[in-house]
């Protein structure tokens, strides 16, 4: 080196490589109970790609959706705020059936569009309910590619069975499917591929294991002998499925030699709904639905070698809103203060550099049922008067302590009525709406 490049390079070091934007992956499962993964408990039916996530990362026992229901736990996912701020309090009902402009409010920004905006290639294979309008369409959402369907429940071997919840590839009708459960994986699979080059943010929310029970004989045999309960054997079944591409999508990701710069989330989108599809929500009380801890504590795991700590349990109180700004965060991005977030970054409460909790005070609002938890207290209502239960002692909800705690219920039941505030009216409410005493129809806004 000569004087002159001597001292450029004392007035210009080289830069050092830029960091690579990490991948993000988002895998929901549909009507999962509590109980139904071996990391949590399940027995009966194999979850080893499922369980691997909770291995190479965290396991949150004390994770929670905002809504026990499926379209507006979506809302507040896509969004990571409380749905109930903007008016998706409900499901729309049958694509025939809901009000005209049922969707995510278009006054909303979706998770889609924000990495997007990160530069992030965008894909999303499954199951959208989130609107049935051109205007409410995923790639409107933010999203470069789609295949999967709009609605709340699909068959899943028939493609056409309900036209007015046909599958799609864009905005193109799909004519036939094998498997829902294993198209989405391979279609998964496939925008891994195309896009091996660039950071993507892939979501893949599965139809598995909501109903209609269908599984292909080849997962049905697998639990010949094992399970004698038909309705649970075909559930073991859609369940095996579901682990299956589950596994199809982190063997993707390892091929490409992806899975160390990939933040990889599993979760689900409510309790399970145990008379409908035998999920099991143990040791939890309540079903989807209510907002009992069955309804809204879910399995949700997380990896991300080399920034998430590996085999760990986190116990702290977390919710799916949370999963936005962490998201943004592991993007590189900083999350504006008018985007209102509710949801809150746990990169480094998990890493350790943040001791304290993600949250003071969890909130639901649900119709007429409604909750709150602060701590290891959760003060709840199914529509009548108010129930409190400690989680720490009595996670199953037995002992209704409101008759000895009364401070605590005023307090906590005032801080419910602040957060409500913030709240505005249902933009729907079909006519089955679970949660609502009084069921009639408002009609929706943008």
């Amino acid at each position: 080196m000569n004087r002159r490049q001597f001292l450029s390079a004392l007035a210009f070091p080289p830069l050092a490589a830029a960091t690579p934007k990490p991948n993000i992956v988002l895998i929901l499962a549909d009507d999962l109970g509590y109980a139904d993964i071996g990391a949590y408990g399940c027995k009966d039916v194999p979850t080893p790609n499922i369980d691997s996530v909770a291995r190479n990362g965290v396991r949150f026992t004390g994770a929670y959706v905002s809504c026990p229901y499926c379209s507006p736990t979506r809302a507040g996912i896509m969004t990571g705020r409380y749905q109930t701020h903007f008016g998706h309090e409900f499901n729309p009902g049958p694509a025939e059936q809901a009000v005209e402009n049922f969707g995510l409010p278009l006054t909303e920004t979706a998770m889609p569009q924000r990495l997007k905006d990160l530069g992030y290639k965008t894909g999303m294979f499954g199951k959208w309910h989130l609107g049935y309008r051109p205007a409410y369409h995923p790639q409107q959402r933010g999203f470069d590619e789609f295949f999967g369907f709009l609605g709340g429940a699909h068959s899943y071997i028939d493609a056409e069975v309900d036209p007015a919840n046909p599958i799609l590839r864009g905005t193109d009708r799909v004519a036939k499917v094998e498997y829902t459960t294993d198209q989405f994986a391979a279609e998964a699979a496939g925008f891994i591929d195309r896009n091996k080059g660039n950071p993507f943010f892939l979501y893949v929310p599965f139809n598995a294991v909501h109903n209609p029970a269908q599984a292909l004989p080849k997962y049905e045999d697998r639990f010949k002998g094992k399970i004698a309960d038909p309705a649970r054997k075909t559930f073991a079944a859609m369940l095996s499925a579901l682990d299956d591409g589950v596994g199809l999508i982190l063997k993707t990701l390892e091929k490409h030699k992806l899975t160390n710069n990939t933040l990889l989330v599993f979760l689900t989108d409510n309790g399970g709904p145990t008379a409908a599809n035998t999920s099991k929500n143990d040791p939890l009380r309540g079903f989807k639905a209510q907002v009992y801890e069955g309804g809204i504590r879910i399995p949700f795991m997380m990896q991300w070698p080399g920034h998430v700590p590996k085999g760990k349990v986190y116990a702290n109180p977390i919710i799916a809103l949370d999963l936005l700004p962490t998201f943004v965060a592991a993007a590189g991005g900083t999350a504006d203060a008018s985007w209102k977030l509710d949801g809150a970054d746990l990169l480094p409460f998990i890493a350790g550099k943040n001791k304290g909790r993600p949250h003071e005070r969890l909130y639901w609002r649900f119709g007429q049922q409604w909750a709150i938890r602060e701590g290891d207290w959760k003060l709840m209502s199914m529509g009548g008067p108010p129930a409190l239960y400690n989680l720490k002692d009595d996670i199953g909800e037995a002992r209704d302590l409101s008759n000895v705690e009364t401070a605590r219920v005023e307090k906590m039941g005032n801080e419910w009525e602040t957060w409500n505030k913030r709240n505005m009216p249902p933009l729907w409410i079909p006519a089955a709406a679970p949660g609502q005493k009084k069921q009639k129809k408002k009609k929706a806004k943008a």
